[in-house]
């Protein structure tokens, strides 16, 4: 009670508890948000238990069970392999391959200056990637790192990659990259101190300092002692990333990334069950058996028509397995009850697709592309295509950052460094290394429903300047039109030289290709 409430109450003790009622009302009344989802009072939302908490309470203290639940569900389960996959694919394919692209001003470059050295940089870059010394395991090349190393992220969360020097034979780069498992990243011991969580060593702002790595994986049978090697994410004098650390950030101060599976998993798992469970019933109602009951014990029995080599549980004489016209006898004393499932498999499939595409919301990815099941309108199915292909931008240039760029960057100082590739000024000038460094990466294009509209709609984005023919060929196919031009001059000379085709029927085919397919887009 305030001053002026113990006054009213002293000289007016009724009108006092009216004004200490009137207070506690105020307090419990709904204003803004308590409303509705901040409500407490409302009976709809009374039984709505909630907890929150830091990242991490949140994520960090969830994050082994989820990774091995996502793990296992990817492992067993068509559904999350068949998204995850599918994500991989589209985002990755082959791999992202580079197209060097510097900026020719900054270094005082003429365009075709520029073109020479962005070639000479690619085919060494081609030299050291496409070997698989370019793998610290010496197994993979670096294009299909990139499709472990995001496969990976999806499934866990996130995914660490060191990049040490090796020899190594047949090749004059040293530079690797060792990719590492996201439970290899933990703290000594298993246990969290004040300024290492979860393997991640902060400093005083809150800034990632170190990373805390295990010497095998923490879910090995091994028996090898666990010995902790704390690495520092940046190299102190040179700057240079020691560690790449692969995650998507969902929250502030969030340092350990959430597989992508986790808003659906409860979802998945009950209908991979769902889905087995309703396999076995159609099974079993397939099976006709039929049992044996005579009540003379000296009566031979008819033998088992499933021979023991097919049975699944032979040595055990209490089992008793169904097959295909199977005669099979019982025992003295012994009954068998039919137990037919029944099942009413009609409104299964309606059920998976309505689950299905819960699943692929959660995902960004639209149920048509989760399911492969292309059976809407075009229109329909090319709405699809373009929204599931705003998130595989998104992861791709994303990858393209986090991991081909850092690697590319530490592979081109190397090269300079060795006088492989001339650039001057690249050690010395912040600016001019950026200038050196652009570049693209390129993955595979997003394909058509119908070829023929797709051409069509890019040749008149060409025509009205919306696009460039490099950046529609890029997309419609995945190729470089730059590569593609000489290629052309030389099949179409090949052709005339050749008396397949003449100049003025060349010059007619280009005419028509200019003026025709616009009519059609129009149209």
């Amino acid at each position: 009670m305030n001053v002026i409430d113990k006054v009213v109450h002293f000289f007016n003790p009724s009108a006092g508890v009216k004004r200490q009622q009137a207070r506690q009302i105020a307090k419990i009344m709904n204003t803004g948000y308590s409303h509705g989802g901040a409500s407490k009072r409302k009976k709809s939302m009374i039984g709505w238990i909630s907890s929150g908490g830091s990242p991490t309470e949140d994520i960090d203290e969830n994050l082994e069970t989820l990774r091995e639940r996502s793990r296992d569900l990817y492992m067993n389960t068509p559904i999350a392999t068949g998204a995850l996959k599918t994500i991989r694919t589209n985002v990755v394919g082959a791999g992202l391959r580079l197209k060097s692209q510097i900026d020719y001003t900054v270094l005082n470059m003429d365009e075709e200056q520029a073109g020479v050295w962005e070639a000479q940089v690619e085919r060494e870059f081609k030299l050291w990637s496409e070997s698989i010394f370019v793998d610290t395991m010496r197994m993979n090349n670096f294009y299909e790192l990139q499709q472990i190393a995001f496969l990976s992220f999806l499934m866990s969360g996130e995914i660490f990659a060191t990049l040490p020097y090796r020899e190594s034979p047949g090749t004059p780069y040293q530079l690797t990259v060792n990719l590492l498992e996201a439970d290899r990243v933990t703290s000594p011991g298993g246990r969290d101190t004040e300024t290492i969580l979860s393997g991640v060593e902060l400093g005083i702002y809150g800034d990632v300092t170190h990373y805390h790595v295990c010497n095998i994986h923490p879910l090995t049978s091994s028996s090898k002692q666990k010995e902790w090697h704390r690495i520092p994410k940046f190299g102190e004098e040179s700057g240079r990333q020691n560690i790449l650390h692969l995650m998507i950030a969902e929250r502030p101060e969030q340092r350990r990334g959430v597989p992508l599976l986790s808003p659906a998993i409860e979802a998945i798992k009950q209908l991979g069950r769902y889905t087995e469970a309703e396999l076995m019933a159609a099974l079993v109602s397939s099976m006709y058996t039929v049992f044996i009951k005579s009540d003379s014990p000296d009566e031979a029995p008819f033998g088992e028509s499933i021979s023991e080599s097919d049975q699944v549980d032979a040595q055990d004489e209490n089992s008793y397995e169904l097959g295909a016209g199977a005669i099979i006898s019982l025992g003295d004393g012994e009954e068998i009850e039919q137990a037919n499932p029944m099942r009413n498999n009609a409104t299964f499939d309606g059920f998976v697709r309505s689950v299905c595409r819960q699943i692929g919301s959660s995902l960004e990815l639209p149920y048509e592309l989760l399911l492969k099941h292309f059976t809407s309108s075009y229109s329909a199915s090319r709405a699809a295509l373009l929204e599931a292909w705003k998130m595989f931008r998104m992861r791709r240039e994303w990858l393209a950052a986090r991991f081909c760029q850092p690697i590319y960057e530490e592979w081109l100082a190397e090269a300079i460094a060795l006088g492989r590739i001339d650039a001057p000024g690249y050690f010395d000038d912040p600016l001019i290394k950026k200038a050196y460094c652009g570049a693209e990466w390129n993955g595979p294009s997003q394909g058509q429903i119908d070829p023929l509209k797709e051409v069509n709609a890019a040749i008149k984005r060409v025509d009205e300047g919306f696009s460039t023919r490099a950046k529609e060929t890029a997309e419609l196919t995945g190729g470089d039109f730059w590569r593609n031009l000489p290629q052309r001059v030389r099949e179409e000379r090949a052709m005339k030289e050749g008396g397949l085709k003449d100049a003025e029927e060349v010059l007619e085919d280009d005419e028509q290709s200019e003026e025709q397919p616009a009519g059609e887009a129009d149209s």
